[in-house]
């Protein structure tokens, strides 16, 4: 039973489906962490410059003072005195990394498909010669306007 179960198993993983997986996996995490850090250290920095200096990793909402009390002059320290935080700053920042790795994605897929040719649909109708309208291939007389067909 083991035995079925182990080779069933290694089975499954030799299908090729799930190493695309595995593979597309380990990719994704390594470009979500390249978009992460250009949100953070390229992209957010000059927005914040044109905001008045704005640094969004450090902009939050204290829920619950620590132990020493407030003013927390950063999210760090904010966290370190044990404050209840609602850290929006971050939650932008994720939003355009969300964005940036949607649209890459986007951009990859639509590429990709014009790759491929469009399945071209197989013809299943014709046109009537008399009337003009469409009737199935088989048809030996037309259902509009009855004429006799050609075959």
């Amino acid at each position: 039973m083991l035995k079925d179960f182990i080779k069933d198993f290694k089975t499954f993983l030799q299908r090729g489906n799930v190493i695309d997986l595995a593979v597309a996996f380990v990719i994704g995490t390594a470009f979500s962490a390249i978009v992460t850090a250009l949100v953070g250290d390229i992209i957010m920095p000059p927005i914040g410059m044109l905001l008045d200096k704005v640094d969004f990793s450090n902009l939050y909402l204290i829920l619950k003072e620590g132990n020493p009390a407030g003013p927390y002059l950063t999210l760090a320290a904010a966290k370190k005195a044990g404050a209840v935080t609602l850290n929006y700053g971050l939650f932008i920042m994720a939003l355009i990394s969300f964005f940036i790795i949607a649209l890459v994605i986007f951009l990859i897929v639509r590429s990709i498909n014009k790759l491929y040719p469009k399945p071209v649909a197989p013809v299943s109708t014709k046109s009537c010669p008399y009337c003009l309208s469409s009737i199935p291939l088989a048809a030996t007389r037309c259902p509009n306007c009855t004429s006799q067909l050609e075959s």
